[in-house]
């Protein structure tokens, strides 16, 4: 699918060209309109820095992962071609940072691809942002759970199924932070590539709004490194709290077994001094061996 922006140009007027899932065809038109090749999805997969930012001439070919929107979080690879007269982007997901920018370009006195690449990079920080606020919302809720809980005494069943789902929920966090500091060194090194070797003659607004969109990753790197850091203590305050209810079993099976010794020492006490009094083995050394097997059949289901 081909998006321009503004909506009413064509490709050779556009000033962005938005390619989603493109199919070769829709590659090699853009192509013959702009002379601009569009890159594939090999190209835009790979993670060495060299592939993910390159300069030919005036064209910077840019790529880097983003969280992609829906119910499961995942990234997803995201191209971009820089040149002095547009911008193409290649995905491969729904992003909406990309109708967020959109909507923010209208407001532009002079719409220039580098003004639709920082508007583009404004509104993925924007939903970044967002994504980090939600991790900590939900980690503050895990921990009030954990830490506050007004009712302490849970049968066995519910506090293992409670135990179960707060590593779930943990792991969940810890999962999208990860994603999110994979989105965040993308595009850090993207934002800092192009304000060191872009374009020379790029508008002082566009520079101080790239320089301030460096310095908002920077800070959320920070808050991404304090969202890491509580997972940590969450899983380890979580499976703290697991062995303590194992200690608590393995305290009443130790209970159990120290009752079972006196009749077991009683049973062979009979059984072995009794053999030529059969009617004392009836009184006292059968009644202990079956008590003894009772209790060591009862142990395990306790």
């Amino acid at each position: 699918m081909i998006n321009v922006f503004p909506s009413e140009a064509s490709l050779d007027d556009a000033v962005w060209i938005d390619l989603r899932s493109p199919t070769d065809e829709e590659r090699a038109e853009v192509e013959q309109a702009t002379g601009v090749m569009a890159p594939t999805r090999d190209d835009v997969s790979a993670i060495e820095a060299s592939s993910r930012l390159q300069r030919v001439g005036a064209v910077l070919r840019l790529s880097s992962p983003l969280l992609a929107a829906g119910e499961a979080s995942h990234l997803s690879p995201v191209g971009f071609v820089l040149t002095p007269e547009r911008l193409v982007t290649v995905r491969f997901d729904h992003f909406g940072a990309f109708e967020l920018a959109a909507a923010h370009a209208l407001d532009d006195e002079q719409i220039t691809g580098l003004g639709i690449f920082t508007c583009l990079f404004e509104s993925i920080v924007d939903k970044v942002a967002d994504a980090l606020e939600d991790c900590g919302g939900e980690l503050d809720q895990v921990s009030r759970a954990v830490f506050h809980q007004k009712n302490r005494r849970r049968n066995a069943d519910k506090t293992e199924l409670f135990q179960r789902q707060t590593l779930a929920r943990v792991g969940r966090v810890g999962e999208r932070a990860s994603q999110i500091r994979d989105v965040l060194l993308g595009v850090g090194r993207i934002v800092s590539f192009v304000l060191e070797v872009g374009h020379d003659k790029a508008p002082e607004r566009i520079t101080v709004r790239l320089k301030a969109v460096r310095q908002d990753i920077a800070s959320l790197n920070d808050y991404e490194a304090h969202l890491a850091n509580k997972v940590q203590f969450l899983l380890d305050a979580v499976l703290g709290f697991i062995t303590i209810s194992q200690n608590d079993i393995f305290k009443v099976l130790t209970v159990a077994s120290i009752v079972g010794i006196p009749p077991t020492l009683m049973a062979g006490i009979y059984g072995m001094n009794f053999k030529t009094m059969p009617e004392l083995n009836w009184a006292w050394g059968y009644p202990f061996g079956w008590a003894m097997i009772v209790v060591s059949a009862l142990i395990p289901l306790a």
